[in-house]
């Protein structure tokens, strides 16, 4: 006993000063010999009082090449004298700051023209002028790259001789670079559609030459122009890359739910962690997906990944946040098998040349060379998996049941448990039993996270948070009410829905812009989407839902504020931008609200859905016919819904079918 006492002792002795904190990723590095801070005030001043320059790491708890950095640098006792003799050194997890990441992303974009990623590694004065900026960084030099060893005394001797002077120059004339840009960029359906197509991979399905993103947004706003043009390519190109998603490496096949990117072109070999944000988008596109198409496949994606968070990520009805690619720092050692053991589980189903046929790209290797990562091709005759696939998924399923599962990143973070919150409603189109299970993920959300009429971003399971909500905690919890609205039209939802807008107003809107935090920061919300929806874009989208519903001006005059802002920005980037240029063309096409008894309604969801105009809200009312309007005037009162629906196609409308 005295020895256990003795150990701890030792390891709070030499815990640095994160060990005060609760993230994840920052308890990861609390034994680490670098003396790590956590971002705040007092840590900045510290940096100022010793005339010390910052070392900003920034990264999460998942993240593989942070954990390598880690292993390598951070750990490394001869560099943590180095950056605790020259540095104050800063961890910040990204999710619990996400304001904080995306600005530096933002900085590091406009100096080095591309995106940095995790981890995001930032060197600046004691005043926070960046000098110098790397994503991974090795711990010793090469002929190729510059390492840790070299560059922290290299930056030292320039910060002592003020040699800076010039690197904090070049980073701040790229930030302050004035971009020309036009005023009379078109943005309509076909300057979209062109957009897509000059990014699109026809081969593989999606966009990316070397690796590919499950960009939701853009395929919401693929489906979105099908919809509203008269072509069928833009349709056909959507459902090729749904298709490419769900049956390539990049879905787990086995346990269900989606990794977090394909490292190639071809959708083949994933990154291994699972993110619950994409869980969340990803659940929301199928339903769309199956609703439009009445694809098994994508019914089956839908139940899969929510019986997977179910089984891996369910705490007392909330999500946790995500899980690690690997083991130790071994890539996907849980989710691949050799090809022995797939051909062993082949063999031992009914369907032995069906599947070996269907998998046979998996049979030769496609991860490692040795080991494989399963993939599937559908059956043509029937567009259905390939028979004797559940057995099979069975098999190999149990194979995975002696393994250890990767680690678990255990906060409960708002946003993202909004957007399976939405995915869940969502999935109603799929069965109607997620109604009252999202019901039940609500009331805990709200129990959890919405105290004294505060919303809070995010805590570890088990303790109360402390820390207050972002736009993007706002923005997704908004847009999961609406949604629960259309499929219970209970008020209750459109209430809260109504009171988190006003307190976002209030928090988050300054002057004609939304930010992303309500400190003294003032880091502007922006537009992108590659990892999960812009809180911006999604904001922008409820407010013309909302006042569409609520018949509001006050909500619509901000929504046309709002895109007035960022207009000349979704113009020069279009598609880059989809989630942003969807609020444009819903503002420019008009959101329609179909109205009726709450009866007829929930009775007739599946068909409403069908039609083919993408911008319908649902509003429950005392008419005993359908009643479709927008904020301009109510223009049809028909019987029926083939009326209504036949109204709004040829006015509104595509007139192509699939």
């Amino acid at each position: 006993m005295k020895l256990f006492y003795i150990l701890l002792i030792f390891i709070n002795i030499n815990a640095n000063q994160l060990s005060n904190e609760t993230s994840p990723y920052l308890k990861q590095h609390e034994h680490n010999p670098i003396n790590w801070y956590a971002w705040n005030d007092n840590t900045l001043k510290l940096a100022k009082t010793e005339n010390k320059p910052v070392f900003l790491s920034i990264g999460y708890s998942t993240c593989h090449w942070c954990h390598v950095m880690a292993e390598e640098s951070f750990e490394n006792e001869d560099l943590a004298k180095l950056f605790n003799k020259y540095f104050i050194s800063i961890k910040v997890d990204k999710e619990e700051m996400p304001h904080i990441d995306s600005y530096y992303q933002d900085v590091f974009k406009k100096v080095k023209s591309h995106r940095g990623g995790w981890p995001l590694n930032i060197f600046m004065t004691p005043d926070k002028k960046v000098f110098y900026m790397s994503a991974y960084i090795p711990p010793n030099s090469t002929k190729e790259y510059i390492g840790l060893d070299t560059l922290l005394e290299s930056l030292h001797v320039k910060f002592s001789a003020s040699l800076l002077s010039e690197d904090i120059l070049h980073v701040e004339n790229n930030l302050n670079a004035e971009v020309k840009t036009e005023n009379n960029h078109k943005i309509d359906i076909g300057t979209l559609s062109e957009s897509i197509n000059s990014t699109y991979d026809e081969l593989s399905s999606g966009f990316g030459d070397e690796i590919k993103f499950p960009e939701a947004s853009k395929v919401n706003l693929m489906l979105d122009l099908a919809l509203l043009s008269s072509s069928k390519e833009m349709y056909t190109k959507a459902i090729d890359m749904l298709d490419a998603m769900a049956l390539r490496g990049v879905y787990d096949h086995i346990d269900g739910g989606f990794f977090r990117y394909s490292v190639d072109v071809d959708w083949e070999i994933p990154h291994f962690e699972k993110m619950l944000y994409n869980q969340g988008e990803l659940i929301s596109l199928y339903s769309r997906a199956y609703s439009m198409t009445k694809k098994d496949l994508y019914k089956d994606v839908v139940t899969e990944t929510i019986d997977m968070l179910d089984k891996r990520f369910m705490y007392e009805d909330l999500y946790y946040s995500a899980s690690d690619a690997g083991i130790h720092n071994t890539e996907g050692r849980y989710f691949i098998y050799s090809i022995e053991e797939i051909e062993s589980a082949i063999n031992s189903t009914l369907h032995v040349e069906e599947l070996k046929k269907s998998m046979e790209s998996t049979l030769g290797g496609n991860f490692q060379k040795v080991n494989s990562s399963p993939k599937i091709h559908l059956n043509f005759q029937t567009n259905k998996r390939p028979n004797g696939f559940n057995k099979l998924k069975q098999t190999l399923s149990s194979l995975r049941e002696s393994r250890v599962y990767p680690f678990i990143d255990k906060k409960i973070n708002t946003a993202w448990n909004s957007l399976v919150l939405k995915g869940l409603y969502d999935a109603s189109l799929v069965d109607k039993k997620y109604i009252q299970k999202a019901d039940k993920h609500l009331s805990a959300l709200k129990e959890y996270m919405f105290d004294k009429g505060e919303l809070y971003h995010q805590s570890l399971a088990g303790e109360s948070p402390t820390q207050k909500g972002f736009l993007e905690d706002y923005a997704y919890l908004v847009s999961a009410l609406i949604s629960g609205y259309e499929v219970s039209f209970d008020n209750e939802k459109l209430d809260f829905a109504t009171y988190l807008l006003s307190v976002a107003k209030r928090k988050f809107y300054k002057d004609g812009v939304w930010y992303l935090s309500d400190d003294s920061l003032d880091i502007k919300a922006d537009l992108i989407d590659v990892h999960y929806i812009s809180p911006l874009s999604c904001m922008i989208q409820n407010l013309l839902k909302l006042a569409s519903i609520k018949q509001s001006r006050e909500y619509m005059q901000l929504a046309n504020d709002s895109l007035q802002t960022i207009e000349n920005e979704i113009g020069q980037r279009q598609a880059d931008v989809p989630a942003s240029a969807q609020a444009y063309m819903m503002s420019k096409k008009r959101v329609v609200t179909i109205k009726h008894s709450k009866e007829i309604l929930q009775k007739n969801m599946d068909r409403i859905r069908s039609i083919k105009y993408p911008y319908i809200v649902l509003k429950e009312d005392d008419y005993k016919k359908y009643l479709a309007c927008t904020m301009q005037s109510c223009f049809a009162v028909e019987n029926t819904l083939n009326g209504i629906k036949d109204i709004i196609e040829k006015g509104l409308g595509s007139s192509s079918h699939f």
